[in-house]
């Protein structure tokens, strides 16, 4: 009986030690398991080795080291001061001046080169850009000549008829078409609708790498790209100032039929006020608004970027400086015949 008692004491103390010791070991593994979760709850897993962990909690583990290990998405840039700002507009300027100021003197250059060998400048190209800068601008500049002349007619009317000079109706239309209106509409015309093609066709072949591709091969893009579009303004300025000079008057012409003043004394009017000097003055100055609206156009397309929004920028750019250099090359063409007196 004693063994008996011996033997079932030996054995629930041994049943016991084998229960605790399981639970020990439940214990130091739940312990693990917890620790190991607080560890990848805290994402803090560097430097800890972690061994025997269940497949779930080394799962999650393996998950937190690969986030730790990604690249960290760069901090915003901090904004930078109003100096600094001002700083930053001025060297950004610096830099597109000094690239126009190389583009002018490259084209220039170009330009004196084919002056001499006018077989250099491709004619197939030229012709293309006439028409596209041309005879398709002819609807638009008649359009445009007639209605600004019978808007200034009716427009001056109101005034003159209160001092009964209504016949100076045809001088003051005429003058300031031929000097000044019909320069700048077409000068609108051609920077709407020429200068943004040029600037978005370059900047294209600029984006698709087609004028680096013209650099390795040795064809100077300046010489195949920038000649003839500027040749093709040039020529095509006049003729479209000329154009809406002309509908402008003959739209004058018919407001001063319902006023009631034939057409011989409007002409008359015309021929003793309109000199050769102001008609020749107009047309110089058209030349040289198609020249500089082409050369933006041009420029802008060629310093486009690479981005997706690097051929609309550039044809915004292209419209917004030609118009503008328009307006203060006109400006300063006022300055200039006013102390020459022509």
């Amino acid at each position: 009986m004693g063994g008996g008692a011996a033997e079932g004491m030996g054995g629930g103390a041994a049943g016991t030690g084998a229960g605790g010791a399981a639970e020990a070991a439940a214990g130091r593994k739940g312990g693990g398991a917890g620790a190991e979760g607080v560890r990848a709850e805290g994402v803090r897993v560097e430097g800890v080795r972690v061994e025997g962990a269940s497949p779930p909690v080394a799962a999650v583990l393996q998950r937190a080291r690969a986030a730790l290990e990604a690249p960290r998405p760069a901090a915003a840039p901090r904004p930078l001061p109003f100096v600094g700002r001002v700083g930053a507009w001025a060297v950004g300027g610096l830099r597109r001046l000094r690239a126009s100021t190389g583009f002018l003197g490259e084209t220039v250059l170009m330009g004196l080169a084919v002056v001499p060998q006018p077989r250099r400048l491709r004619l197939a190209d030229l012709m293309r850009h006439l028409d596209e800068a041309g005879l398709r601008a002819f609807p638009l500049a008649i359009l445009l000549g007639t209605l600004i002349g019978v808007i200034l007619a009716f427009q001056s009317s109101i005034p003159m008829r209160q001092f009964g000079a209504e016949i100076f109706i045809p001088p003051l239309v005429g003058i300031s078409l031929i000097r000044e209106l019909g320069p700048l509409i077409a000068a609108i015309i051609v920077a709407g609708r020429t200068g943004s093609a040029y600037a978005a066709e370059l900047g294209t072949m600029t984006v698709n790498e087609e004028v680096d591709a013209l650099r390795i091969m040795g064809v100077d893009p300046v010489s195949m790209l920038v000649l003839p579009r500027l040749a093709a303004a040039l020529l095509v300025m006049p003729v479209l100032a000329l154009l809406v000079n002309l509908t402008g008057l003959f739209g004058m012409g018919v407001v001063m039929g319902t006023l009631g003043f034939p057409a011989a004394l409007v002409l008359n009017q015309l021929s003793e006020w309109l000199t050769l000097g102001s008609l020749l003055g107009g047309l110089f100055k058209a030349a040289v608004f198609g020249l500089v609206i082409a050369g933006i156009g041009c420029r802008a397309g060629l310093g486009a970027g690479r981005g997706p929004r690097a051929v609309g920028d550039a044809a915004t750019q292209a419209v917004v400086g030609g118009i503008v250099a328009t307006v203060v090359l006109d400006g300063l063409f006022a300055v200039l015949f006013y102390r020459l007196g022509w």
